[in-house]
Order: structure tokens, then sequence, then C-alpha cells
């Protein structure tokens, strides 16, 4: 049998394999385009772009090209025999090698956690803990994203609560624990094309409309750290709330 005829393990395979890292390949360059973990048949639930709530995502999007091109997409089982927590730990890493994959965040506690120069660990860490004295959104925002506008990349699209967020005082982006940009949200609206021009509809997600924080609360909340309880390694929402 040849590998492209291979559409699941059997069951007593899949037992053995336990939790493992994957990454899904195109075909017609060899580009990885995203990294994934799972067990069982989830990774060619995904090579036959089967996975629910992906309907709009870039990864799809390349899916689905591949598939009309007359191909299927490739596949490498990284590491497997893993815990669940392991293969988050591996997933993060890998995201981390290949940069300008189409995973939506960066891997499993991989925002604050993962790849960074010795300057930025340095800046990082001895950089002063914030006191938040206002009710603060904080969005950890995939650096990758950072090639456009800040003020861009910290305002679309994610999924929250429309309801909380409209009650933030002050939207802070952060990279890797530290605070690297201060906004205010006047309103928060369906990530949609209408509500936002030129931007691609993201159901389910939601953006904001606002501008940069005024200067004093930017020198109160600018590069500092973002505080330890706000930063448990493994959490991987990139929305936090602190009130």
């Amino acid at each position: 049998m040849t590998d492209s005829k291979i559409d699941s393990f059997p069951p007593e395979v899949a037992e053995k394999l336990q939790y493992y890292v994957y990454r899904l390949i195109d075909p017609r360059n060899g580009e990885t385009f995203y990294i994934g973990k799972g067990k069982g048949n989830r990774v060619f639930a995904h090579v036959r772009g089967d996975i629910e709530d992906d309907s709009l995502s870039e990864k799809m999007t390349r899916i689905r090209s591949i598939h009309l091109a007359g191909f299927d997409v490739a596949h490498v089982i990284h590491r497997h025999g893993l815990s669940e927590s392991s293969a988050f730990e591996v997933e993060a890493a890998l995201i981390d090698a290949y940069p300008g994959i189409t995973n939506i965040m960066d891997g499993h506690g991989n925002s604050d956690f993962g790849a960074m120069h010795s300057s930025e660990i340095i800046k990082r860490y001895s950089a002063e803990t914030a006191k938040f004295e206002h009710k603060v959104l904080l969005i950890s925002v995939n650096r990758t994203a950072l090639d456009s506008s800040l003020y861009e990349a910290t305002r679309y699209a994610w999924r929250l609560s429309q309801k909380k967020a409209s009650q933030a005082e002050v939207v802070l982006a952060t990279v890797q624990g530290l605070i690297v940009g201060a906004f205010i949200a006047e309103e928060w609206l369906e990530a949609n094309s209408d509500n936002f021009s030129g931007r691609e509809s993201v159901e389910g997600r939601y953006g904001f409309k606002g501008g940069e924080a005024p200067i004093n609360i930017q020198q109160q909340y600018v590069g500092k750290r973002v505080p330890d309880e706000y930063r448990k390694k493994g959490a991987s929402n990139p929305i936090k709330y602190t009130w």
C-alpha cells in the first residue's frame, strides 16, 4: 500500500501512537504550511479538509487550493508517543521553526515561552511589572502579525465576548509577555468586511475601532511586563481580562 492510499491509522496503531505532532505540506512546492497536534486520525481529517470551524481560515484555503489542483496534502508525523502536555511543547517549538505558516495563533503557551533572541529575553524579564489600574483587555499578538501596523495587528480579529470586551477601558497589545502597545477601543464589531473595509470576514470573531491610548496611559503600561498571574505557561488563549 502506498502512502497516498493511507487515509486512517488501524486502531492498534492509533493506540500506540498516543498524542503526536504533525506537519501539513503543500506538494506543489514542498512548503510546510501548518503544524498541528492530535491523536487518532486527526492528521487525516486535516489532510482531507474535514476539520470543522476552519472554513474561512488561510489553512483551509490552502488545502482546497491543493485539492483543486489535483493533488493530495502531504504530511509528516514529526513526533509520536507523546503525552498531551509534551505534544503542546513540541507543537510550539515547530511553529517557532516554521515562520509564516497558516496557524492562526502561536502554539500552546508559545507566545510567552517561544523562540526569542537573548536581548528579548533580557528585556522581558528585567522589565518592571505592570500594575493594572484600569479594566484592561490583554491581547497577545503573534510576532509575524507585526509586519502590519501594531494597531491593525491588535484590533482584528478575535474570538471573545463582545459584551465583556466592550467593558475594557484599555486594550494592551503584548508580545511574549511584554506590553508593546496601548489602545482605546471605541466599539467592538463583528469581524467582517462590512465593518472593517479591506479585511477578510472571519465568522465568530470580533474587532475594534478606536486608536492609540493617551500618552499618560501609554507611559503607564508600554514597555512593562505582564504580571505572572496572566502569563501561566501552557495557557493558549490570546485574550485575557484583568477584571
